[in-house]
């Protein structure tokens, strides 16, 4: 190949070069593009976090001092009891904190209020049964309760980032928890 015929090739490349250059530049600068995945800085993505409604019961099962009601909930899931969060409150009248909102357990108006999940021995989910101890059986008119499930993709990802290494929402309050995943309190 002679030096004529190397140099129209390269004269050539450098053409095309030239000419696709500003191409590629602007179609590389759109402003508009999809919107990539949350980055975990924020952690305000709680799509996964299920807020109950308040319950108030229609009416306690049980005897003195073992008193309860059950809310099925299909959200109560065999990941959720095993490797989430399950979060759960109470707010009853003639609390001494007016309007209050309490972590469960708790012990208000002269009993110990609680929560567990019914376990049958056959592992069943998607249940969730509200306790007190009062001797008497509890008034159900203002009586609320309330639970908020944290699946274990949620712990994972902001333990990811947090220096401790976990987040323990259980020592946070209601308010605390609810602004934290965006909750209607």
């Amino acid at each position: 190949m002679n030096l004529k015929s190397r140099n129209m090739k390269f004269t050539k490349v450098i053409f095309y070069l030239l000419i696709a250059m500003p191409a590629l530049i602007l179609t590389g600068c759109a402003k508009d593009g999809m919107q990539g995945p949350a980055g975990l800085d924020g952690l305000d993505g709680n799509a996964n976090v299920i807020a109950s409604p308040w319950y108030t019961p229609s009416s306690w099962s049980g005897n003195s001092g073992d008193w309860y009601f059950d809310i099925s909930n299909s959200a109560i899931t065999k990941d959720i009891v095993e490797s989430g969060v399950i979060l759960a409150y109470v707010s009853l009248p003639g609390d001494v904190l007016n309007s209050a909102v309490r972590p469960l357990p708790a012990y208000i108006i002269g009993a110990n209020w609680d929560f567990l999940l019914p376990n049958d021995g056959q592992s069943q989910y998607g249940e969730i049964e509200f306790t007190s101890d009062m001797v008497s059986m509890p008034e159900t008119s203002g009586y609320n309760f309330r639970f908020i499930l944290i699946p274990s993709s949620f712990i994972l990802k902001s333990a990811s980032i947090n220096s401790s290494g976990n987040h323990d929402f259980t020592k946070m309050t209601y308010q605390e928890v609810c602004k934290r995943f965006g909750i209607q309190e």
